[in-house]
């Protein structure tokens, strides 16, 4: 059976913590799909296009690995996909706990086309969020141990920092 997984996110921006969960996925599945969201809660950084740029930019040397922009009902771009897997990392107990909630939901609404895979964070970028890799290098930090090359120097270009 030919898996098709899609790993969603805003990745806004890309840390170090979704890429090792990139990486472990393209080895797991045939085909894997990261695909760009819209999070309504959220004021983004970057552009859905920036961001799937720094994306394809990092994945580069991954063949089994696209960027896509997912909008709308997470389960409705699954179905209409062709996806079987769903891709979702943990880092912490909040966030299983947070992502239990919703496996519920998208079961129901997966309607037994896809499952939901759990991947969990290594020990060294269990701490990592997006949010904090935004504050770290807005304000200057180091932000080396929380993002790959290519976006921190992204990130300093937008901010002005290089």
């Amino acid at each position: 059976m030919h898996t098709k997984a899609l790993y969603a996110g805003s990745f806004d921006p890309m840390t170090l913590g979704h890429l090792d969960i990139i990486e472990r996925a393209a080895k797991i599945f045939d085909e894997l799909v990261i695909g760009v969201t819209v999070n309504l809660e959220k004021k983004t950084m970057f552009s859905y296009e920036e961001r799937m740029d720094m994306i394809r930019e990092v994945t580069k040397d991954m063949p089994n690995v696209t960027v896509d922009k997912c909008e709308g009902l997470l389960a409705d771009f699954v179905l209409d996909n062709g996806f079987n897997v769903v891709v979702r990392g943990l880092r912490n107990t909040t966030d299983f706990n947070e992502e239990l909630s919703m496996d519920q939901l998208h079961k129901h609404l997966y309607r037994g086309k896809a499952e939901t895979v759990y991947i969990t964070a290594k020990n060294e970028y269990a701490f990592i969020s997006s949010t904090m890799a935004r504050q770290v290098i807005s304000l200057g930090g180091d932000g080396s141990m929380l993002v790959p090359d290519h976006v921190l120097h992204t990130m300093r270009a937008k901010l002005g920092l290089e």
